[in-house]
């Protein structure tokens, strides 16, 4: 695996070390001590799925409460998406910054995303699956979320969404409170 830096710390593209020969590939897509000496350690107890039938849908921008805050590392298993991190530490020199990158199942690329980070995506293509690999067990009562298109963020997305759900269009701008 190859680890590569984001302007937010916490943030990490990791790409795939792809191995190929006449019956196709291999690739390694986790390994704990390669995480710990490249970038972060990071072991996950939890794997969760999300199917997206339709282009353009965004989910985000979500995050747990702490203590409950999450580290995921990200990975598109079918289609694409645009993944984007935000920072929401206070006291963070990246503050409210935000990083975006292309995830998808021909690029094999992944986003580590640490703990204090909002997440979200918006589908580039039809039928897109997102594999998410979670360093704690899901707790209920300590999700939020901050509004994907926030003018503290300057978020800039490829598109505008044509599917959002209910609970992520109604969340409220940034309030700082986190």
């Amino acid at each position: 695996m190859r680890f590569t830096a984001t302007d937010i710390e916490g943030v990490v593209i990791v790409d795939l070390d792809v191995i190929s020969d006449e019956r196709g590939s291999f690739s390694r897509l986790h390994c704990p001590d390669e995480f710990a000496a490249a970038c972060h350690p990071f072991t996950p107890v939890q794997t969760s799925l999300s199917r997206n039938a339709k282009a353009r849908t965004l989910r985000g921008m979500h995050y747990e409460a702490a203590p409950h805050a999450e580290t995921k590392l990200v990975r598109v298993t079918r289609g694409a998406i645009f993944d984007v991190a935000v920072d929401l530490r206070p006291g963070s020199p990246t503050y409210l910054r935000w990083t975006g990158t292309e995830l998808s199942a021909a690029n094999g690329r992944a986003l580590l995303i640490g703990q204090g980070m909002a997440h979200g995506f918006i589908t580039l293509e039809d039928d897109t699956d997102v594999l998410y690999q979670i360093d704690r067990m899901f707790e209920p009562g300590h999700g939020r979320g901050v509004r994907w298109n926030d003018p503290a963020f300057g978020i800039t997305w490829p598109s505008a969404p044509l599917v959002i759900s209910e609970r992520d269009g109604a969340y409220l701008d940034h309030q700082g409170d986190d």
